[in-house]
């Protein structure tokens, strides 16, 4: 980068001059940011990054920042459209005159991202990262996580049945996942099974972020296969008035929408609320949900929701930083597709949670330490499962968190910090499901994350450990009659046994207490090719302790067609479920990624290819076993048992958590061609091949996708089009069956209307335009609950 100047101006008279020393002289740094034609660029960012100020240009393209002692800094300097600039700046006292900046235009827009305290963006680092924020966002926001983020490359859903999904990364999810909110965990029990929803929502976040590599680190073992973090302003840091709100309604459930955030202040003192209501009915499809039954109702039923949230915070701003606090409430009643037992009563989950968080930073002044970061938070999550108006099951997860990150100034050209990490968990299940027995997790960990440049070269390093304990006092054993299915005739045999035998079940009680110390490592280069071009390679070795649920869960698991038995236990020769005496091993993850980026002109890329080998890595083994699943569902048994046994409609095929070594490779492309000021093409595609080492595919793999994004603006009219391809999916796992691959057209048109102070908009959008049926390889519910069918929707949506 160019070492620049700034002129300072000074406002101190004469005689003050000659009494002041030159550190304490009310100098003031001031600059001009322009575009490669000259033009001034109005609402640019610029960054003191040192000193953690900001401010914003005027329409000249002018800032100017006051008070600033004698010294080299680094400015950081961006605007939407345009790659962002790290530019050196001189402060002293002998030069009248401000420098100009030029920014170069970007075809992919670079966004910064706020899960970690050191800045990241997705152009400049050694981590992949995505990030959805904006107009993006506001279009692609679904009433789920996992179906809000399915177009971002890497990323696909688990989708179930429009009423609950959660991100896959790379072909990790689950446990290997953590979704935060601004930070902090979502603290929900959505990694325990598909049919939990998470807890958090999209229409009233500023961005959602999706990373991987080093970054992780500060978040956990927990986030071996990525992080995905919810942003939002609920902790303001500013008191400048500003907000939206959207009213939408959709053809396909009737769903109506209403959501609304606004941020004001007086003084000192920051305000901030939001809120959402969204109400929908059972979804439509193009065929009979039901592939064993063609001729059935068009609907998915059970599909049905209402929800509503609202959060309100405030804070304390001051010169060297800020403090505030934040409650949410979030309520959500949605049906559980495919779970109905006993003839037409539906069984819907009724979910409950508060949130608490604080949130705060502290900049210091002295030689060492920069700032300090601190995230604290304390969630009470319940959800019930509701049938008949009785409460079947229960779950519930109540979480302590607190993240303390101190960043150190330059020392030796290293920038980067230390991160102090507390988490405790108190999960409770309890009911004819409940699986996975209660337990108590606590977690302490220490992070480090350094970075330096060398010329050209950025140098990215990472390091955490952590001590995991376990603990459940009422671990349950019981005697399993579980047994294979020859023939019709052995089946009816054996429900004679059972039925002499009934009420002799036998169940041993124990109590479990493991500990765990994973550690994690990672090493990050980028080299800077030139103004356009950089390459980056990224080396992470992570440890993961297993989960409650993989550890110790035996029971039946409605949500996933399974009689799930954790890796605790194992299966003797004699054919019953024994404990195991197997040492419980940590999943470790030796990952590379490699990534090639063009960051500035109007053809902008960013190549990813990956290359992840899992020592044991922890995943369900079928059995060839069925079992009692306690109920008489009125569905055929579908998700692992996918072959269906009509005949043993109350039962379910007994999975083994077991873990053995596998590798999942693939890569991530995206290009954007700005071709004129007024059209912009993108394209993306996607690939990950997961397998066991020793040979076979795991199951539930996301399919390779190509896609490609048409936005088109003129005056007030904005209009976009997509096509999204997803292959077939026949690399698959033993209990699985092939999906075929499907096209989803989408296209949405938007008028803006500025009244005063507001920028009003209007627009209607249609997904899956053609009616296509898509089933989603990915989901337990893929042969009773396709995709939706074709879908409008209108809505208004409004900034002031």
């Amino acid at each position: 980068m160019k070492l620049s100047r700034l002129a300072l101006g000074l406002s101190l008279s004469a005689p003050a001059l000659l009494l002041a020393s030159p550190s304490a002289l009310a100098q003031t740094l001031s600059g001009t940011v322009t575009n490669a034609a000259g033009k001034p660029l109005a609402n640019a960012t610029v960054e003191i990054e040192a000193l953690k100020r900001v401010t914003s240009t005027n329409e000249l393209g002018e800032f100017t920042f006051s008070n600033v002692k004698e010294g080299d800094y680094t400015l950081h300097i961006f605007a939407s459209g345009f790659a962002h600039l790290h530019e050196h700046a001189q402060v002293q006292s002998d030069n009248a005159e401000g420098a100009n900046f030029v920014l170069a235009r970007s075809a992919i827009e670079v966004i910064d991202v706020h899960a970690t305290p050191m800045h990241l963006s997705v152009m400049e680092s050694a981590t992949p990262v995505s990030v959805l924020s904006g107009e993006t966002l506001r279009r692609q926001q679904a009433a789920t996580l996992g179906d809000t983020l399915e177009k971002l490359p890497g990323v696909q859903s688990n989708f179930h049945g429009n009423v609950a999904s959660t991100p896959i990364i790379r072909g990790l999810s689950g446990p290997r996942v953590l979704i935060t909110q601004n930070g902090l965990d979502v603290s929900d029990v959505s990694r325990v099974g598909p049919d939990h929803a998470v807890a958090s929502e999209a229409s009233t976040a500023k961005q959602i972020e999706v990373l991987r590599g080093p970054a992780t680190l500060f978040f956990g073992s927990g986030a071996i296969g990525g992080v995905v973090n919810v942003v939002d302003q609920r902790v303001p840091t500013s008191t400048e008035t500003r907000g939206e709100f959207v009213l939408e309604t959709q053809t396909v459930n009737d769903q109506k929408l209403g959501t609304f955030n606004v941020t004001t202040g007086v003084d000192n003192i920051a305000f901030y609320a939001d809120g959402f209501y969204r109400d929908s009915n059972d979804y439509e499809t193009p065929v009979a949900p039901d592939i064993d039954d063609p001729d059935g109702a068009h609907v998915v039923e059970n599909s049905n929701e209402e929800s509503n949230g609202f959060t309100l915070g405030t804070s304390y701003l001051f010169d060297q930083g800020y403090v505030g606090v934040a409650v949410e409430r979030f309520e959500r009643e949605y049906g559980v597709p495919g779970h109905s037992h006993g003839g037409d009563t539906s069984v819907f989950a009724d979910l409950e949670q508060t949130k608490y968080q604080l949130l705060g930073e502290y900049n210091f002044t002295n030689d060492f330490l920069q700032s300090v970061h601190f995230r604290a938070g304390y969630t009470d999550y319940e959800h019930a499962e509701v049938e008949g108006g009785l409460v079947g099951t229960t779950f519930s997860n109540e979480t302590e968190e607190l993240r303390v990150e101190l960043l150190h100034k330059p020392m030796a050209g290293w920038r980067g910090g230390i991160s102090l990490h507390y988490k405790g968990s108190d999960v409770f299940a309890q009911g004819e499901e409940a699986f996975t027995p209660p337990s108590e997790m606590e977690m302490f960990a220490v992070a480090l994350m350094e970075e330096r440049h060398f010329g050209d070269f950025l140098v990215q390093l990472g390091a955490r450990a952590e001590s995991v304990t376990l603990d459940a006092s009422s671990v349950l054993l019981p005697e399993l009659d579980a047994h294979e299915h020859d023939d019709e005739h052995d089946h009816d045999e054996h429900a004679h046994d059972e039925h002499e035998h009934e009420g002799s079940e036998f169940v041993r009680q124990f109590a479990v207490d493991q500990e765990f110390t994973p550690i994690s490592l990672s090493a990050g280069v980028v080299y800077t090719i030139n103004e356009s071009y950089n390459v980056g390679v990224s080396l992470s070795r992570s440890e993961r302790a297993p989960s409650a649920s993989e550890l110790l869960s035996f029971g039946p698991h409605i949500g996933t067609r399974t009689y799930e038995i954790g890796a605790l236990f194992d299966l003797s020769e004699e054919g019953e479920f024994v404990l195991s005496q197997t040492a419980i091993d940590l999943e470790t993850a030796n990952n590379i990624d490699l990534t090639f980026r063009k960051t500035q002109g109007d053809v902008g890329f960013v190549f990813n290819a990956f290359y992840n080998q899992v020592d044991n890595y922890y995943f369900q083994e079928e059995t060839g076993l069925f079992a009692e699943s306690g109920h008489d569902h009125d569905h055929g048994e579908e998700g692992h048992g996918e072959e269906g046994h009509d005949e043993n409609s109350d039962e379910l095929p007994v999975y083994l958590f077991g873990s053995a070594d596998a590798v999942l490779h693939g890569f991530e492309l995206q290009v954007a061609w700005q071709t004129t000021d007024n059209l912009k093409l993108d394209f993306f595609a996607d690939y990950v091949k997961a397998r066991l080492k020793d040979g076979g595919a795991l199951p539930r793999t996301s399919p390779m996708r190509v896609g490609s994004h048409v936005a088109y603006t003129l005056d007030n009219i904005r209009a976009d089009f997509d096509i999204t391809y997803f292959a077939k999916q026949d690399d698959i796992s033993t209990f699985e069956t092939e999906t075929d691959g499907y096209t989803l057209v989408d296209a949405s048109i938007t008028y803006d209307i500025p009244l005063g102070d507001i920028d009003l908009s209007v627009y209607l959008s249609g997904e899956n335009l053609t009616d296509e049926e898509a089933r989603v390889h990915t989901s337990f519910l893929k042969d009773i609950a396709p995709r939706p069918g074709r879908n409008f929707a209108f809505g208004v949506r409004g900034y002031f």
